[in-house]
């Protein structure tokens, strides 16, 4: 399970539907194999930020996490999926917890799916006496209503301290950022800050120019987003390395912001306050470590250390290359999968259906067989650097320490012939 933080709330109770009324505290008596506990609310909620006008946030220890809100979203089919992949148990005592209509939406969804001993919580969270579970950094993956307090200049939680800039990244020119984009927010190519051959990092040079025309120095706050959360993961991963030092991601990028219901903007919004960035970079190079290192990592002991395949399975056994561009199939000798999704632009095994990021039980559970943990040295790698950067990001939520990306990934490495590969079947744990 998750190294978590703890955060302290007053008390809370709930009532089954059905049954008798049971207390957060009397179900906190019980174990995991007696009972199973839902919490429906948005993963925000359950990632740590406070709900409404609650002091804290968090979680009820051991919860699961199924929004009601992905309900919409997903066929029976995905739903059934999700259950097996959270270990639900179908006629074990469960109990739910979130908004009044929330509750039954996911009470009718699961009696659909054969569950029978359903109970549904009536409390606030915000009274329950005994500690809650947060991720260790869920500050740094903001929900879509604490960017528009901060835009709005509204009172919020870990706001920035020194300034703030909402970037949005992608690839190439911002044909869909002048259509519309978060009121404010500027726009960030891709092309900025990784370069040909590889798709590696840019100099540190080119990197103090872009974040200067951005009005970014080492102390802003930098509230990044995508269309696709890959790109916005790269950028992050790489100010992360230069010495920024207050990066967020919005947790679900655009689409988040959009079903949230806030208004948007057109046209490019431009920078009109250049910085020094005030510092030297990288101020952190152990964020994002070149080929040297990635060999170092495979030449340790594999219980201290991991290089982690951030790929389709398609990809890691040599079926697909998954680019156009990238010719060689198959992975990196005595690199471990960490999963991926169904394709080279796909992120599935990371993201809840809304796109936001996976609950740290889920990701940790499929790591762990791959002898993947917390503890070891972990480098990430995929093709050039995207897939890898966005989990990068969410175990820095999730308060691994010992972490970085592996820059050239499998476009690097494949290109020389003196670096071990493989392909071929093997099981698939």
């Amino acid at each position: 399970m998750n190294n978590i933080t703890k955060v302290i709330l007053p008390a809370l109770a709930l009532a089954s539907a059905g049954s008798q009324a049971m207390t957060f505290n009397e179900l906190s008596a019980k174990s995991q194999d007696e009972v199973q506990v839902i919490d429906c609310r948005s993963s925000n909620f359950f990632n740590g930020w406070p709900e409404h006008q609650a002091e804290k946030g968090g979680h009820f220890p051991g919860a699961i996490n199924v929004d009601s809100g992905w309900l919409p979203l997903m066929e029976n089919a995905q739903f059934s999926a999700i259950i097996k992949e959270k270990q639900l148990v179908k006629d074990k005592p469960t109990y739910l917890y979130c908004s009044k209509t929330a509750q039954q939406e996911m009470k009718g969804a699961l009696e659909k799916q054969g569950f029978s001993d359903l109970h549904l919580m009536t409390q606030s969270l915000a009274d329950y006496q005994g500690e809650l579970t947060a991720l260790p950094q869920f500050q740094q993956l903001v929900s879509p209503e604490w960017v528009k307090q901060v835009i709005n200049g509204e009172p919020s939680l870990y706001s920035p301290k020194k300034g703030y800039r909402v970037v949005e990244v992608a690839y190439g020119p911002p044909i869909k950022y002048l259509a519309s984009h978060i009121p404010g927010a500027l726009y960030l190519n891709t092309n900025d800050i990784e370069t040909k051959p590889l798709w590696n990092r840019v100099s540190p040079d080119k990197l103090k120019k872009v974040f200067s025309d951005l009005g970014i120095s080492h102390d802003t706050t930098v509230i990044l987003y995508g269309r696709d959360n890959m790109a916005a993961g790269r950028v992050a991963n790489i100010m992360m390395y230069a010495g920024v030092e207050d990066v967020r991601l919005l947790n679900g990028g655009w689409k988040a912001w959009v079903n949230a219901g806030f208004i948007t903007e057109p046209m490019l919004v431009k920078n009109t306050e250049k910085v020094e960035f005030g510092r030297e970079i990288p101020a952190n190079p152990q964020y994002l470590v070149d080929i040297e290192k990635a060999r170092e990592l495979l030449n340790g002991s594999q219980q201290t250390h991991s290089l982690v395949s951030i790929r389709s399975w398609e990809e890691f056994i040599g079926k697909v290359s998954g680019y156009n561009y990238i010719k060689p199939k198959g992975r990196i000798t005595g690199a471990k999968w960490g999963h991926g999704g169904s394709d080279a632009n796909s992120l599935e095994d990371f993201r809840n259906p809304d796109e936001t990021m996976k609950s740290p039980d889920d990701i940790e559970r499929f790591w762990h067989r791959w002898n993947i943990d917390r503890n070891q040295e972990v480098s990430f790698y995929c093709g050039t650097g995207w897939r890898a950067s966005e989990v990068f990001f969410y175990t820095y939520v999730m308060g691994w320490k010992n972490i970085s990306v592996y820059d050239g990934g499998w476009y690097e490495w494949s290109g020389d012939t003196i670096n071990p590969t493989s392909t071929g079947e093997v099981e698939r744990l």
